[in-house]
């Protein structure tokens, strides 16, 4: 198996596994209990609330818990934007975000608040002058993502939470494929709200996290007890939770010598491809991307089709988010960087990951010349 569908999820690490195994047995109490089994497992969740700040440069107490990257988005935007609706009504995003954020952005405009979705260049990039023309008296909040899910390409987030922060406007990076991949600093991107999730890092699934600057206040998304500061209602999920943070610490250990040796192997990828398989086009190549991330339009060839042959050979990759699987619509990033609906089907996305060598890609680029001439014989016959 050759798998490169990392940015879809990832393998649970060893060490994580192996922090996680007492929360499930000995250390199974309630957090919330008061009794010395139920403080033991809240000390716990502490721990794991302090290094998960210490490693993107916050306070413990600005870590909120949650199910996961898409519910830490939901929490930041609906929950922002219902909070200060009274301040204003007006939201700023960009074309090319993360369903979490495009999809619960586009419904608030149902709730009579106005969203300017901006733009992207063809290498996918917003305009930080464009973002800080778009803003009014009624902007309460500016939400883009740290890089993309489906290209790679790092968004200027440093150059955006200086404008917010200058303008007095709530800033939120969905940074759920940049943790691990590259350096996260709240305080130099100078974001008010960050999501990240656990298995993307070779965490659990089903755990998140949301930071929040102290100050900055949200209405709740889910209502009942006194959970997460008053702002997430329910037992905590505290394997995964506990599980989550290692795997944050892990990968920001290693994440220097993986970047310089993904990147490496992507350049292998595309090099070997754009060598041995006429008519291909690398989406976002021109712009600043995480190490791992290669988006390929193969032209004249269905996505599906590559899929689905690679499939049969034992090697995982995807046509974009695994969230808009089963979708017949072409991408909506690859859309909104001007690539035709043709083209953007006839996409390919590889995510390298730990267990990814050099013989891997030399396979993986065979396999897919093997495949588009193939697939190019039948569709010109």
């Amino acid at each position: 198996m050759i798998y490169l569908d990392y940015n879809a999820t990832t393998p649970v690490h060893p060490e994580v596994i192996k922090v996680m195994i007492p929360c499930f047995a000995e250390k199974f109490g309630n957090p919330s209990s008061f009794y010395r089994l139920g403080r033991e497992v809240k000390t716990r969740l502490y721990h794991a609330r302090a290094k998960v700040a210490a490693c993107i440069g916050a306070e413990p107490g600005e870590i909120y818990f949650t199910a996961g990257g898409t519910e830490s988005d939901n929490m930041a935007v609906r929950g922002i934007a219902r909070f200060l609706k009274e301040r204003g009504n007006h939201i700023i995003t960009s074309s090319v975000e993360h369903h979490a954020v495009f999809k619960t952005c586009a419904a608030l405009e149902k709730e009579g608040f106005e969203v300017t979705f901006l733009p992207v260049d063809s290498a996918g990039r917003v305009d930080p002058d464009a973002l800080s023309k778009s803003i009014t008296s009624r902007t309460i909040l500016v939400s883009i993502m740290a890089a993309n899910n489906e290209t790679g390409v790092i968004q200027p987030v440093e150059e955006i939470g200086a404008i917010t922060e200058e303008k007095n406007i709530l800033f939120h990076t969905d940074a759920v494929q940049a943790a691990g991949k590259i350096p996260i600093d709240v305080t130099e991107i100078k974001a008010d709200l960050l999501s990240l999730t656990g298995h993307k890092l070779y965490g659990p699934k089903g755990v998140g996290v949301l930071y929040i600057k102290k100050g900055v206040s949200v209405e709740p998304l889910i209502t009942g007890g006194s959970h997460e500061g008053h702002l997430r209602a329910g037992t905590e999920n505290v394997a995964g939770i506990v599980g989550l943070a290692e795997a944050v610490r892990l990968a920001k250990d290693t994440l220097d010598d993986e970047s310089r040796r993904l990147c490496l192997l992507r350049d292998r990828l595309e090099e070997g491809l754009a060598e041995n398989v006429p008519d291909i086009s690398i989406n976002g190549r021109d712009a600043p991307r995480i190490s791992n991330t290669s988006n390929i339009t193969f032209m004249g060839v269905d996505g599906e089709s590559i899929l689905l042959h690679l499939d049969l050979k034992d090697i995982y990759a995807s046509s974009g988010s695994a969230c808009a699987t089963g979708s017949a619509d072409p991408s909506h990033v690859l859309r909104a960087m001007g690539i035709g609906p043709r083209e953007a089907q006839s996409s390919v996305r590889f995510s390298l990951g730990k267990e990814i060598t050099a013989s891997d890609i030399d396979v993986t680029v065979k396999t897919v010349a093997e495949i588009i001439c193939k697939l190019r014989t039948i569709s010109s016959v």
